[in-house]
């Protein structure tokens, strides 16, 4: 699946262990997110952007709060001058579901990759 692909999927509530992504499963999405990377529980996906100011930094994390909440799914989000830094996983499944590699490519998209 392309990063497109999954940008075009609609985010919808993914609720329980049946929505859970093993391990395996979420390697091959994260084929289509250059970048992106599991955390060392395999729970999570995360990114570091880089921008040349915190003027830029803010304007990033208000274009992925608004991408977050029509979604009604929202990332960790760590930020500092010139650093933004964005970790996705599905509480209401207690790992990674579907939604946070949409969201994701969503976010590559926005970020023009």
């Amino acid at each position: 699946m392309t990063a497109a692909e999954l940008a075009a999927l609609p985010c919808s509530p993914r609720r329980g262990d049946e929505h859970r992504l093993d391990a395996r499963r979420a390697s091959e999405l994260l084929v289509a997110l250059p970048g992106w990377q599991l955390d060392e529980t395999a729970t999570a996906i995360a990114k570091e952007f880089r921008f040349p100011d915190f003027h830029q930094t803010l304007g990033f994390i208000g274009a992925v709060g608004f991408l977050a909440n029509q979604a009604d799914h929202h990332p960790d989000i760590e930020a500092g001058y010139g650093h933004c830094r964005l970790r996705w996983n599905t509480h209401d499944c207690g790992g990674l579901s579907l939604n946070d590699f949409i969201c994701a490519a969503r976010v590559e998209r926005l970020f023009g990759t």
